[in-house]
């Protein structure tokens, strides 16, 4: 597929084996990968024996990357190299190609799903924070596809920055928002995690009200239930039908399905099928768009086995906290003191605090534990 890459140069390189910060401890054998995509990708290959070569590069050529490094240059937050990691996780919104039956596109795409992933220094646990698409945020200046300027502005919806400039506007928009240098970068689209789901063969949730929301053809009754690829994009999208019908309830959904997508891949006998493996490494390298340096199936391997440890019971999970925006009803604004402390106790590789979240719009939304 082709390299989205903004920049001609070669850039500034992470000068560490997959990306990661320091040494990487390993991981006990029982738990199962935490980067789906990447790990299953690279026991395909590793299983593959004499067709290895084939595989190893049908499913590099299946990747598309973003060349963050070199477009963004050396204009960015300190490498610190503390053995932590930072990772921007988007899902993109496009309406293109099999996207088309979620809605009509009405314009470029934009990040309906982002997350900056901390990974603490040992790789042991981590810390999530979902941003709110609807957040209003500075945004620097970006460079357009078309190759022109967009100017920076004092006030823009944060996910406007991937439709103005892609990847590498939502990469400098949240290293000027947190003042965090993300190491990496991954974006899902709608179909391809649809279809990665159905490749795992579905994930089992228990909802504990019924969700019937006609937006995201999502029907549920309460109790549990096997969700297929449709109906898990449908409940990571759901808004109106739970809560109190917010971008910031729908975080809460997203959040509880990535816990428990995670609990489900311990259950897929990933290596006891090299069929179904296949299937599922070869529809994730499809789905993932990432940074130049994530690039080819060995580099995935060592990414995502320095990550294997973490378990959905190691992550904190929380929203940016944000209050209503005084010039617009319909917008969120960060909350200043608060929003500084979860950046400040990344930057420092320490736990969030619970003060930083407890007073967030994004704390109590109605939609808590909807779906366990």
């Amino acid at each position: 597929m082709a390299d989205e890459s903004m920049g001609t140069a070669a850039g500034s390189h992470r000068r560490r084996a997959g990306g990661t910060r320091g040494r990487r401890r390993k991981a006990r054998p029982r738990r199962k990968g935490w980067r789906i995509a990447a790990w299953t990708t690279a026991g395909v290959v590793l299983a593959g024996g004499a067709g290895a070569g084939f595989l190893y590069y049908k499913f590099n050529g299946n990747l598309s990357s973003v060349d963050i490094n070199a477009a963004l240059g050396k204009n960015r937050p300190d490498d610190v190299d503390n053995g932590s990691q930072d990772i921007l996780v988007l899902g993109s919104d496009s309406r293109a190609g099999d996207n088309g039956k979620y809605g009509r596109d009405e314009g470029s795409s934009r990040s309906d799903t982002a997350m900056i992933v901390h990974v603490y220094a040992g790789h042991k646990k981590a810390s999530i924070v979902s941003i709110p698409r609807d957040t209003i945020v500075a945004r620097p200046e970006c460079r357009t596809p078309e190759g022109k300027t967009s100017p920076a502005v004092k006030r823009g919806q944060f996910n406007e920055a991937y439709s103005i400039g892609g990847a590498v506007c939502a990469v400098k928009t949240v290293e000027a928002m947190t003042r965090i240098r993300m190491d990496h970068y991954l974006e899902v689209d709608f179909a391809g995690f649809r279809k990665l789901i159905d490749k795992l063969g579905g994930v089992e949730v228990t909802t504990t009200k019924a969700i019937h929301d006609k937006s995201s053809h999502l029907d549920l009754e309460a109790g549990t239930h096997k969700l297929n690829g449709e109906q898990s994009l449908g409940l990571v999208r759901t808004r109106k039908a739970v809560g109190d019908g917010s971008d910031l309830g729908r975080i809460k959904l997203q959040q509880a399905f990535i816990k428990a997508l995670l609990d489900q891949v311990k259950q897929v006998g990933l290596f006891t099928s090299p069929t179904k493996l296949y299937g599922i490494a070869d529809t994730a390298t499809k789905a993932l768009t990432t940074d130049r340096e994530l690039a080819s199936v060995d580099k995935l391997y060592s990414f995502a086995n320095g990550l294997k440890g973490i378990g959905s019971g190691d992550m904190h999970m929380v929203t940016l906290p944000v209050g209503d925006d005084p010039a617009d009803r319909n917008r969120v604004i960060p909350l200043t003191e608060a929003s500084e402390q979860i950046w400040t106790a990344l930057r420092a590789d320490r736990p969030i605090p619970e003060s930083a979240v407890q007073d967030g719009a994004g704390a109590k939304t109605g939609a808590e534990d909807v779906v366990k």
